[in-house]
């Protein structure tokens, strides 16, 4: 048992246990001191993450190569982004307690546990380490009813896609007779281990995955809980637990359900299309920003399932270019969210934006880009996203989801562009509270890296096609 190849998540998960006994001990608010023990742990985890050695550990249970190392240092970097955004904004708030920044940490042990799953119970494990910090980040402001309502309405349903998990699973262990990824894709490829009861435990295992990106028709969830928790989190939940579970799909896929493609391909294709569509169509009516932003990432989720069903080696490399670049500009126009704050009160409206190119003409333009960005304007990074799988696509002959695609990003161009011209053009309200450094450093990050991307893509692209051949061979 080769444990020390799953030296990232056990340094970090007593890392963790460090700074929750030290953020007891004192009587006095550990909340700063204990963020910035996160970061540094987040960063020496990313350290061990680069060195980490390739090869399997516990019994095959857990995996370790370029893929693994690719998405959990994504993950890593949506974490330490959603924690800087939260540093001020709980303060303000009167939520700087020290519990947050620890949640955020044994959730990002969750994902990484998730993105190096190679048996359906370390993924469940995985998968649950994630999910119950995230129930209680999104009740994190307990005195509030949005809040408690959103933390609830997460806990219910996310426990429902639990047990949808648990069952794909024992049915697939019941008919193909393990639960090992390996030892699955081997019994898979024989004739005889395709049987009814397995595809429809693999049915069971997608949905699951399905509820944690917000997929369609498992993303009800979405609006209220982005809607009710506070800003911050809905940042952190937009982007870094989708790193994970698309990982995941991303390896159970192209893996043990590799050969059994033509009984969960048309599935995936269909999911790709109802969610572009209804990200498109929903956002448009929205008059609050984190609802719009909801159906939005309803509508990139659709785009990443599309890379996804095509498969292959540009799929699958399209998949993983779109998720770091999602990140960065998803994250982004969160950080603009976070600053949205008149007379000491957050304000998420449309129309709370009016005026912005005049009042504070750096976060307009850094919110412009982003928006332009996610309508896939290019030389923007967006647009890049975009071509990155609906090329492949083309290329594979599903030329109706690429056309979807392709029409849904134009609706989707009004709601974005809609948000820029109420920023320039409309008649300027009070102007927003003086912005924290870390939003400030977050939003200049994000958004140079949006706005710069086409200068220097080969980077991403090269890191993106090692760990696709890792998955793939």
């Amino acid at each position: 048992m080769n444990w020390t190849l799953a030296l990232p998540e056990l340094v970090l998960s007593v890392c963790g246990l460090a700074i929750l006994v030290a953020g007891v001990i004192p009587k006095k608010d550990m909340t700063f001191p204990c963020t910035m023990a996160v970061l540094g742990a987040f960063v020496v985890t990313g350290v061990l993450i680069i060195t980490q050695a390739e090869g399997t550990a516990f019994g095959g249970q857990y995996v370790a190569d370029d893929f693994s190392a690719f998405m959990k240092l994504l993950s890593l970097a949506a974490a330490a982004l959603g924690l800087l955004l939260a540093l001020d904004w709980n303060e303000k708030e009167g939520l700087s307690r020290f519990e947050f920044p620890v949640l955020v940490l044994f959730a990002t042990v969750g994902m990484m546990a998730m993105i190096s799953a190679n048996d359906l119970m370390s993924l469940y494990l995985g998968l649950e380490l994630l999910s119950l910090p995230l129930y209680v980040l999104a009740a994190f402001d307990r005195d509030n009813p949005r809040s408690a309502e959103a933390g609830l309405k997460y806990f219910v349903l996310g426990a429902l896609a639990s047990g949808m998990l648990l069952y794909g699973a024992s049915l697939v262990y019941g008919f193909a007779g393990t639960t090992n990824f390996d030892r699955l894709a081997d019994a898979l490829s024989a004739e005889a281990g395709i049987s009814a009861g397995v595809i429809v435990g693999i049915v069971f295992v997608i949905a699951a995955l399905a509820f944690k990106i917000a997929a369609v028709p498992f993303h009800m969830w979405t609006p209220d809980v982005y809607e009710g928790s506070p800003t911050p989190v809905t940042a952190f939940f937009a982007s870094a637990p989708k790193v994970a579970t698309i990982a995941l799909l991303v390896r159970i896929l192209s893996g043990p359900f590799g050969d059994v493609i033509a009984q969960w391909q048309q599935v995936v294709v269909l999911t790709a299309i109802l969610s572009m569509v209804l990200g498109a169509f929903a956002a448009i009516g929205q008059k609050n920003v984190k609802r719009l932003m909801a159906y939005s990432s309803i509508g990139h989720v659709g785009f990443i399932l599309m890379g996804l069903a095509v498969g292959g080696e540009t799929g699958l490399r399209g998949v993983l270019v779109y998720m770091a670049i999602y990140i960065a500009m998803n994250i982004g126009a969160f950080a603009v969210l976070v600053a949205m704050r008149r007379n000491g009160r957050a304000v998420e409206g449309v129309d709370d934006l009016a005026g912005l190119g005049r009042t504070d003409p750096a976060m307009a333009l850094a919110m412009a880009i982003f928006m332009f960005s996610m309508a896939g304007i290019p030389p923007l990074a967006g647009f890049f996203a975009k071509i990155y799988v609906l090329l492949p696509a083309i290329e594979q002959g599903f030329w109706a989801m690429a056309v979807i695609g392709v029409l849904s990003s134009v609706v989707s161009a009004y709601y974005y562009l809609r948000i820029v011209k109420v920023m320039y053009f409309d008649a300027p309200v009070t102007g927003f509270d003086v912005r924290p450094a870390g939003v400030s450093f977050v939003l200049a990050g994000t958004g140079l890296f949006t706005l710069f991307f086409f200068l220097f893509p080969a980077m991403l692209l090269d890191a993106a096609k090692h760990a696709v051949a890792a998955i793939i061979g």
